[in-house]
């Protein structure tokens, strides 16, 4: 597959994922803002935009609209659900012959209604109704590329990217609540954390999957094992890094390219990580330091990618 191609399905599927994960962390930061306990707005508003990776000449203000407003309208913000939308389209229509009619169809869509002249008083008429469709739209992309799209190397790369994305996501933001929250002794739990810790499940839509494995019982070391280590959740992370491999895999018998020992090292060393590592072998550790490592290791993979995919020289290709 030519390295355009690659990169644009790989960016435009990442996009989306971070599109859909800023709509997720605003809609509970927003929930949360109903409770008047100890935390404080201040503390709710840094924790999310740390977890959309502080993005530049953004600071909280204490006029959460405004905050609101510009984390999914702000082209100026790199983790805006409109500047991730416009990227993905952008990607996708530089491989418009590589995708569904229905894939792009649909992108459209999502793409217009960011954009239509009705968007910005549909959001503050109710705020929930239209990032819940923004949601939707992109819920029903994946679904049409997953069925209207050859399984071959081009889905391959939308997978990496949808994935690689998620898995970053999810350790961004497990680190970013495991000081403040994740890492308290049991003793100093109480009713608010209660509502944090359901926080951070809706952060990764695993509320309710979370309760059928350990019910009700909302505690930070089973909160951690669940979204680090499950490996039939489709956002924890060990899940995220299974994907990542079949990827890769299947890029190797669909496209006749074998991935390099280096990248598919770095992959499987991540994945053993997540396999062979213990809840309480992490919570004995350093768990902040597990979770950092994680993240390096994500963006390790991504540069590996990079390297072997999209910047290699002919002569690397005929290399491998």
């Amino acid at each position: 597959m030519l390295s355009r191609v690659a990169d644009s399905l790989y960016w435009m599927s990442r996009y989306l994922e971070r599109a859909e994960n800023t709509i997720r962390q605003l809609d509970v930061t927003m929930s949360l803002m109903l409770d008047a306990s100890e935390t404080s707005a201040d503390t709710r508003w840094e924790r999310l935009l740390t977890s959309l990776g502080n993005p530049p000449d953004v600071e909280w203000d204490g006029d959460m609209d405004s905050m609101a407003r510009a984390l999914v309208f702000d082209t100026a913000i790199p983790a805006s659900v409109t500047t991730c939308l416009n990227a993905a389209r952008e990607n996708a229509r530089q491989v418009r012959e590589e995708i569904s009619t229905e894939q792009w169809q649909r992108l459209n869509r999502l793409y217009h209604q960011m954009h239509s002249p009705q968007a910005q008083a549909q959001f503050r008429g109710n705020m929930n109704d239209f990032l819940a469709s923004i949601v939707d739209g992109i819920h029903l992309f994946k679904g049409v590329s997953d069925t209207t799209m050859i399984h071959g190397e081009g889905w391959q790369f939308i997978r990496l990217g949808r994935y690689l994305e998620r898995a970053y996501a999810t350790a961004t933001l497990l680190e970013v609540y495991q000081e403040s929250l994740l890492d308290l002794p049991e003793r100093e739990h109480s009713g608010y954390q209660y509502l944090e810790l359901v926080g951070l499940l809706r952060c990764c839509t695993s509320f309710e999957a979370y309760c059928q494995v350990y019910t009700a019982e909302f505690t930070p070391d089973r909160i951690l094992e669940f979204l680090l280590l499950n490996r039939d959740f489709p956002h924890a992370l060990r899940y995220s890094i299974d994907g990542v491999r079949q990827a890769l895999e299947a890029i190797q018998r669909t496209g006749g390219r074998r991935p390099p020992d280096e990248l598919l090292a770095a992959a499987g060393r991540l994945h053993a990580m997540l396999r062979y590592t213990t809840i309480n072998e992490i919570l004995e550790g350093n768990p902040g330091a597990f979770l950092h490592s994680i993240r390096e290791q994500c963006q390790q993979i991504h540069e590996l990618l990079y390297r072997y995919y999209v910047h290699y020289s002919i002569q690397s290709a005929l290399a491998v």
